[in-house]
């Protein structure tokens, strides 16, 4: 069967979730006994709870869910064998888009009534109801599906997450990261199906008692790991989630694409030479609870705001400066760099430059410069009124006073500068296209190297309970 991924997000995740089923690798190696198995499995689940139930957010007033045939199963059945077996039928005139095969020439409903091959709201989630002509060629409503593409869509649920009541598909350009997703999802539903039908639940648990974002890094991270040991070197993949619902009582759709430079640098940190500091970070961003299983963390919640807010992501994670976070079972608003430095870790940040940020190797090599210079100068003068002026700078005047009374008291010594003009045009004037970039970046990305420089020699953890408390300005909010 040569059946290739379209592109196209639901379609994919029902062939990778129907190739998981049939444990196989690509649904080029798809057979008809593959999906008549994959077809079977879903004719027994969908029409009885709790499958049933929850296919209202997918595929409501189909067959499966209509509430007149509650007392009809023999109805549930027919729409079952229409929509779900339509692959082994005779070929319709017209053609699938997806997929370029003809259309099955069977109505995909219990009466007849709908055109061979012609699929609505009811078999494809997001689509137009039937009789609606918009977005069609020609105001021809509906869209003609061969047996395999519909058999695929029917089988997008299983391999999706359950997550806050609605569906979490996972798209990637990578088959083995779309394939991961699709095939834990699916294990996990069945998993859930059989133990809610055994205990005669109506319900379909929740995939996972996580946010949704924080369900797709745990998930993504775990998929990364899997690649890295098949490839030495992995590259960077385009993760895309699609949060939504088909509900009558409310459709949703929620698109959040992870950018490459952020696949690049989850695929870094698992490293060995960045692991450690990496899984340090995560272990301190979950929410605090009393008791019960975090929902989110906060950490993994952020890495969708990257590269637009990279400069908050430094100054929050990297630096561990506070949030104004309202919440209190939120971790940030905790955040104290006096009582953590020891998880600031330059290596990781100098990481975070490069993949995220894609800073210039030369600023970045100015920005170590003067840190370590800067962190030399603290300990063998021991100058608390420099770094407590360079720590608090309220603006970009106070800072760059600081670093200009430091110099010049070096000069006077008979000694270098502390810092050059080409040095301070280049860490704290330059931006590599970061919205509202502004001194603030190369003032925290120089605190990272000189507070984790000053905890190495000793000099931080002698002077941390003199150090005043810094609080997030409405400006850094």
């Amino acid at each position: 069967m040569e059946v290739e991924y379209t592109g196209h997000p639901l379609l994919d995740v029902g062939l990778a979730t129907l190739t998981a089923f049939a444990h196989k690798r690509h649904p080029s190696e798809l057979t008809q006994d593959d999906l008549r198995k994959a077809a079977e499995y879903m004719q027994q689940n969908y029409t009885v709870d709790p499958l049933k139930s929850f296919l209202t957010v997918a595929f409501p007033n189909s067959g499966y869910t209509n509430p007149a045939y509650e007392n009809q199963p023999e109805k549930r059945k027919i729409y079952a064998e229409r929509v779900l077996f339509a692959f082994s039928g005779s070929a319709a005139p017209e053609r699938d888009p997806f997929l370029g095969s003809p259309a099955a020439n069977i109505p995909y409903d219990v009466k007849g009534e709908l055109r061979p091959g012609r699929a609505f709201r009811q078999h494809v989630p997001l689509l137009t109801g039937e009789g609606i002509i918009n977005f069609y060629p020609y105001g021809d409503a509906g869209v003609p599906l061969s047996g395999l593409s519909i058999l695929a869509f029917q089988a997008l649920p299983l391999g999706c997450a359950k997550v806050g009541g609605r569906l979490l598909a996972v798209h990637s350009d990578d088959p083995e990261i779309l394939l991961h997703f699709a095939r834990t999802f699916l294990e996990t539903n069945r998993k859930n199906v059989q133990l809610a039908r055994t205990a005669g639940e109506k319900k379909l648990p929740e995939t996972s008692p996580r946010r949704m974002r924080t369900c797709l890094i745990e998930h993504l991270l775990i998929a990364e790991r899997v690649r890295r040991e098949k490839e030495r070197e992995a590259y960077p993949v385009t993760v895309t989630a699609y949060y939504f619902s088909n509900s009558g009582q409310g459709v949703d759709l929620q698109i959040m694409p992870l950018p490459l430079e952020v696949s690049a640098f989850q695929g870094a940190v698992l490293s060995p030479n960045y692991e450690p500091l990496w899984e340090r970070l995560v272990k301190r961003e979950w929410q605090i609870t009393q008791g019960g299983e975090a929902r989110y963390n906060r950490l993994y919640e952020d890495l969708f705001s990257l590269p637009e807010e990279a400069s908050t992501f430094i100054r929050r994670y990297f630096l561990r400066r506070p949030s104004r976070a309202k919440d209190k079972t939120d971790p940030t608003s905790g955040y104290d760099t006096r009582g953590e430095a020891d998880l600031i870790s330059w290596p990781l940040t100098e990481l975070f430059l490069r993949k995220v940020v894609r800073m210039d190797e030369t600023r970045i090599q100015h920005i170590r410069e003067l840190g370590d210079a800067l962190a030399t100068y603290v300990v063998e003068r021991n100058d608390r009124r420099f770094f407590d002026n360079f720590w608090m700078a309220r603006n970009y005047g106070e800072m760059r006073a600081a670093l200009i009374r430091a110099s010049q008291a070096e000069v006077r010594r008979g000694r270098p500068p502390l810092i050059t003009l080409d040095q301070f045009l280049a860490i704290f004037e330059q931006a590599e296209g970061i919205p509202a970039a502004d001194w603030r970046l190369g003032r925290d990305l120089v605190l990272i190297r000189l507070l984790e420089q000053l905890y190495q020699k000793g000099w931080f953890q002698a002077h941390a309970a003199e150090l005043p408390e810094v609080e997030e300005t409405a400006e850094e909010a």
